[in-house]
C-alpha cells in the first residue's frame, strides 16, 4: 500500500520513527544504509572521447584514408585540407554535444539547502542532503520542500506542485486519510521534494529521499530515455555508411582496371609511376564523390534555420531539431500557457436577478447587489498588484481584482477607502476567507469561498439591493448555476456578507449570512491558438493535449479550441494506466485529450506515436515534462518554464505561445527543403565529375581533373552556392503538405531525378570540353583544362536551377535570393583567381589555355544551365520535394 492510503501511525511505524523524530545515531545508520538525499548523476563522456566518435562516420573515414594515402605519397596540400576541415567539423561536434546534457544538474539545483526537522526532541536546521526517511520536517511558507512525505498535520497549507503535476495553480493540501488509489496531482496529504511552500504551515514525515522521490524517479527517467537521432541524422549516417563503401569499391575496381591495362599493355616505360598515377586516379574518384564540405554545410544551413526560428519566438537549442520539426506529424501539447493565457481570468458573473459575461466598463449604471459583489471580491482578498502590473498572490485572486479595475473600479481606491479591520484567513479544511471592513458607517463581514460551502451558510439573499429569506427554491437554483459553471470548467467563488458590530472576529460569524452572487473564472484560450490548430490539420499535423489538470477543465478548452472532434476521447492517466498496449494503440488516434498525467504517462504517449512511426513533438515547462520532452523526437521547453525543462528540450518557445510552434514548423519544413536542395546541388556536382572520370577511364584519356582541383571545387566553390541556398525563401504550400516519411531516404523522389539528371548533364558537358581538347586541339594538358572549367561553371551555375524543383529562377524570381546571385558571383571571382598566371601552375592549366578555349568550355557549362531550366517549363512538377 502506498504512504498516502495508511493512517500516519502506520507510516511511522513502517518508517521506524514516532512523532518526536530520529535521533542522531538513528540518521547516521539510516545514511550509512540508504545514503544521503541527493540526486546521481551519471559520469559524462570525456571530450577526448567525443572527439574521436566524430570521426566513425565512414565518409570520414574513407576521407582519413585518402589524406594518409596522400601524406605517404608527398601530396601534402590535398591532405592537409581534408585533415583541417574534418577537424573542424569533429570540434563543432564535441562543442555542440558538451552543451546539450544538462538535465540533471538543473534539477540537482533545485533542492532546498537546508530545512527544519525535529531530532533529538528538539528542532534544528539541517542541510536538506542530510535528510533521511523518518525524518520529522517543519514546512513554512516560502519554503522549499526537501524531501517527499506523508504530512501528520497542515494549518491552511498550499503547495505549488506546478513544475511536478502540471497543476496551473496552488493545491490544498490536509493531514486526512485518502483511501482510494488517485493521480499524484490528487494526494492531499503528501509533499514532495523540489516544490514551494505558498501559504500556511505543516509538519510531515519524510517518506523518501534522493532517487526515491518523485523528483528523483523524473531523474532516473531523464537519464533512461536515449537522446533521439532526427531524420535527417538517420538518412545522413544510413546514406554516408553505403557512399562509404561504394567508394571504396569504384576506386577499388578503377585501380584495378588501370593496373590491368598496365601489365597487360606493351609494357610501361617506369611502372613505378605509371602504377602511382593510376592509384592518384582512384584517388580522384574518391575525392570527387565525397562532398567534403557536406556536414559543415547542413549545420550553416541549421543556423540559419536557427535564426529564422528566434525572429519567430522559437529558440533552437540543438540545431538538428530544425529540420525535425518539418518532420513533425504530431504535437503532444501542454494545456496551460501554451493554448491558454496563463491568467486565471473573471468571465461570468451571476447575480440572483441577473447573470451576465462581465460588467460594463460604466460602473455608474451598477445595481447595489453588483457594487457589493465587487466589494467582497477586492477586500476580501491578499493579493496586489505593484505599479508594473505584475501580480502576486493566489491566481483566483488576482483574476478578482484585474476584474475590478477591468470595469472601472480601481482595486487600489476600495482597499483605501475601507481598509481591513480584521480577518479570518482562508483555510483550507473551511474553504473560506473573512475580512471585516466599515462601509458607509456599518461594519460588514465580507466572505469569499466554494460555492457548496458558502450556500449552506447563507440564511438571506441579496435580490434587486433587498435582502429576502433564503428560501429552497433560491438554494436550488444556486446549486443548478453552480453545476453548470462546473460543467464548463470554470473555476467558481460565492460571495456573502452580513454586518456584524464586534471587532474580536471567530469562525462562528461565518454563518448566518447573505448571498451576493457568484464569480465564474478560466485560463481562457488564446485567441490565435484555434486558427494554428487549424493551420496544422490543413499541413497533415495532428495535436494532442496532455495537462496536469482536470479532465472536465481540459475537455472544455479542447472543445473550445476544436481540438475535440465528436468521436475524440479524453482519458486520465490512471485510465491510461489501465489500457494495455494493443487497446492504446487501437485507440491512439482517437485520443486527443489527456487530463491528469504522470511524467511515466507522457512518455508513454510520445512512445505510441513514435511507435506509428510519427516525428512527434513535445512541449511542457515543469519537472514533469522533462523525461518526455527527451523522449520525443523534438521537445519544446516554454521560455517561462523550469531550468529541467529547458535543458531537456531542444527548442524553447519565448512567448509560450503554440502559434509559434507552428510557424516554426513552416520554417522546419523550409529549412529541410533548402537542405535536400544544398545536397542534391552538392551530389549533382560530384556525379558530374565521376561520370567525367570513367568516361575518362573507359576511353583510356588522361584523369580529367587533378585531385586539388576536385579539393578546390568541393570546399571552396560548391561551399558558398550551396550555403545561399539554404536562405531559399518557401516553395508554394509548403504547409498545404502532410509530413514527410520519417523512413524516406535523402535521395527519392524529385531529389533523386534532379540529382541524376543534373549529374549526368553536367558529365556530358564535360566529357564533351575533354574530348575537344583531346581531339580537336590535340593537348591533353589542354583537355583537363577545357575539363575543369566546364565542371567549375558548370557547377557554379547549377544553383539557378537548383533553387527549386517546380520554378525556373525566373519564376522564383531571379533577385529573390540575394545571396544566390552573390554566391554565383564570388565563385566566378574565386575560379578567375585559379586563372592567374602565377596561380595557373598549381592547378594544372597550362598557358596556351586561352580564350578560344574558355569559350567552349563555358558555353558548354551555360547549355547544361538552360537544359535543366526548360526541363522545368517541358515537364513541370506540382509540387516541391
Amino acid at each position: 500500500m502506498n504512504f498516502y492510503q495508511q493512517p500516519p501511525e502506520d507510516v511511522l511505524s513502517s518508517l521506524n520513527t514516532t512523532d518526536k523524530g530520529l535521533t542522531s545515531e538513528e540518521v547516521k545508520k539510516k545514511q550509512e544504509e540508504h545514503g544521503y538525499n541527493e540526486l546521481e548523476q551519471k559520469d559524462r563522456q570525456s571530450l577526448f572521447s567525443l572527439f574521436i566518435d566524430s570521426f566513425k562516420d565512414p565518409m570520414v573515414i574513407v576521407l582519413l584514408i585518402v589524406a594518409i594515402i596522400q601524406i605517404v605519397l608527398g601530396e601534402t596540400i590535398e591532405s592537409i585540407i581534408i585533415l583541417t576541415v574534418l577537424i573542424i567539423n569533429s570540434i563543432l561536434s564535441v562543442v555542440q554535444t558538451r552543451k546539450a546534457e544538462d538535465s540533471l544538474a538543473s534539477l540537482r539545483d533545485m533542492a532546498a539547502p537546508s530545512a527544519t526537522v525535529v531530532r533529538n526532541n528538539s528542532t534544528q536546521s539541517v542541510p536538506s542532503k542530510e535528510i533521511v526517511a523518518g525524518d520529522i520536517v517543519i514546512l513554512e511558507a516560502g519554503n522549499n520542500v526537501p524531501a517527499d512525505g506523508r504530512l501528520l498535520e497542515a494549518e491552511s497549507l498550499q503547495v505549488e506542485e506546478g513544475a511536478l503535476t502540471g497543476e496551473s495553480i496552488p493545491s490544498d493540501k490536509e493531514a486526512i486519510m485518502i483511501s482510494e488509489e488517485t493521480a499524484l496531482a490528487d494526494r492531499k496529504n503528501m509533499v514532495y521534494s523540489g516544490t514551494l511552500v505558498t501559504y500556511g504551515r505543516a509538519r510531515y514525515v519524510v517518506t523518501g529521499i534522493g532517487k526515491e522521490t518523485e523528483m528523483g524517479k523524473v531523474a532516473e527517467l531523464i537519464q533512461n530515455v536515449s537522446a533521439k537521432q532526427t531524420p535527417l541524422q538517420r538518412k545522413l549516417e544510413s546514406f554516408s555508411k553505403k557512399l562509404g563503401f561504394v567508394i571504396l569499391g569504384l576506386s577499388v575496381l578503377i585501380f584495378a582496371i588501370q593496373a590491368f591495362r598496365i601489365f597487360t599493355g606493351e609494357g610501361p616505360e617506369d611502372l613505378q609511376i605509371e602504377l602511382l598515377n593510376a592509384f592518384m586516379f582512384a584517388i580522384a574518384v574518391a575525392v570527387a564523390a565525397i562532398p567534403e564540405a557536406l556536414q559543415s554545410i547542413v549545420t550553416i544551413v541549421l543556423s540559419v534555420g536557427t535564426n529564422k526560428m528566434a525572429k519567430k519566438h522559437a529558440i533552437i537549442r540543438k540545431l538538428p531539431a530544425v529540420e525535425t520539426l518539418g518532420s513533425t506529424g504530431v504535437i503532444c501539447t501542454d494545456k496551460t500557457g501554451t493554448l491558454t493565457q496563463n491568467k486565471m481570468t473573471v468571465v461570468q458573473a451571476y447575480l440572483p436577478e441577473h447573470e451576465q459575461e462581465l460588467y460594463s466598463s460604466e460602473p455608474t449604471d451598477w445595481s447595489f447587489g453588483e457594487n457589493r459583489l465587487n466589494q467582497i471580491a477586492v477586500l476580501a482578498n491578499d493579493s496586489s498588484l505593484n505599479e508594473e502590473g505584475e501580480a502576486s498572490g493566489d491566481p483566483t485572486e488576482v483574476a478578482l481584482i484585474n476584474y475590478s479595475n477591468k470595469i472601472g473600479l480601481p482595486f487600489s481606491d476600495l482597499r483605501n477607502k475601507f481598509p481591513r479591520i480584521e480577518e479570518l484567513p482562508f483555510d483550507s479544511s473551511r474553504k473560506l476567507m473573512s475580512t471585516l471592513h466599515e462601509i458607509d458607517g456599518e461594519k460588514l463581514l465580507l466572505t469569499k469561498g466554494g460555492p457548496d460551502v458558502v450556500f449552506k451558510r447563507c440564511s438571506k439573499i441579496l435580490i434587486n439591493g433587498e435582502v429576502v429569506e433564503m428560501t429552497e427554491e433560491y438554494s436550488k437554483t444556486l446549486y443548478e448555476k453552480n453545476e453548470e459553471y462546473s460543467n464548463q470548467a470554470y473555476r467558481v467563488l460565492a460571495f456573502a456578507y452580513r454586518p456584524l458590530s464586534k471587532e474580536a472576529l471567530d469562525l462562528e460569524d461565518e454563518n448566518d449570512l447573505i448571498f451576493v452572487g457568484l464569480l465564474a473564472m478560466i485560463d481562457p484560450p488564446r485567441e490565435e491558438v484555434s486558427q494554428a490548430i487549424k493551420e496544422a490539420a490543413e499541413a497533415g499535423i495532428r495535436t494532442v493535449m496532455i495537462t496536469g489538470d482536470h479532465k472536465t477543465t481540459a475537455r472544455a478548452i479542447a472543445l473550445d479550441l476544436n481540438l475535440f472532434k465528436e468521436d475524440d476521447i479524453a482519458l486520465t492517466g490512471q485510465e491510461l494506466d489501465a489500457l494495455s498496449e494493443e487497446e492504446l494503440m487501437e485507440k491512439l488516434e482517437h485520443i486527443s485529450v489527456y487530463a491528469r498525467v504522470t511524467p511515466e504517462n507522457k512518455i508513454r504517449i510520445v512512445q505510441a506515436w513514435q511507435n506509428k512511426d510519427q516525428i512527434t513533438a513535445m512541449t511542457g515547462d515543469g519537472v514533469n515534462d522533462a523525461p518526455a520532452l527527451k523522449q520525443a523526437d523534438i521537445g519544446i521547453a516554454m521560455g517561462s518554464g523550469t531550468d529541467v525543462s529547458k535543458d531537456a528540450s531542444a527548442m524553447i518557445l519565448t512567448d509560450d505561445n503554440f502559434v509559434s510552434i507552428v510557424s516554426a514548423v513552416a520554417v522546419g519544413r523550409n529549412v529541410y527543403s533548402n537542405i535536400k536542395k544544398a545536397i542534391a546541388y552538392l551530389f549533382s556536382g560530384n556525379l558530374g565529375a565521376v561520370v567525367a572520370i570513367i568516361a575518362a577511364l573507359l576511353m583510356n584519356w588522361i584523369n580529367p581533373f587533378t585531385a586539388l582541383q576536385l579539393l578546390f571545387i568541393n570546399l571552396v566553390n560548391d561551399s558558398i552556392p550551396a550555403i545561399a541556398l539554404g536562405m531559399e525563401k518557401e516553395e508554394p504550400h509548403i504547409m498545404k503538405q502532410n509530413p514527410r516519411d520519417p523512413n524516406e531516404g535523402i535521395f527519392t523522389g524529385q531529389t533523386l531525378q534532379s540529382v541524376i539528371l543534373r549529374g549526368f548533364t553536367i558529365g556530358i558537358a564535360v566529357i564533351i570540353s575533354q574530348a575537344l581538347g583531346i581531339y580537336y586541339f590535340g593537348s591533353p594538358e589542354i583537355s583537363v583544362a577545357m575539363a575543369f572549367t566546364t565542371l567549375i561553371l558548370s557547377r557554379t551555375l547549377q544553383v539557378f536551377p537548383a533553387r527549386s524543383n517546380t520554378q525556373t529562377s525566373f519564376q522564383a524570381g531571379f533577385f529573390s535570393n540575394k545571396y544566390v546571385v552573390g554566391a554565383f558571383a564570388v565563385c566566378m571571382t574565386l575560379y578567375g583567381i585559379t586563372m592567374l598566371p602565377v596561380v595557373r601552375p598549381i592547378f594544372n592549366i597550362p598557358n596556351a589555355f586561352g580564350l578560344t578555349e574558355w569559350s567552349i568550355a563555358a558555353g558548354l557549362a551555360l547549355a547544361t544551365t538552360i537544359i535543366l531550366e526548360l526541363k522545368k517549363l517541358v515537364f513541370p512538377s506540382k509540387l516541391a520535394d
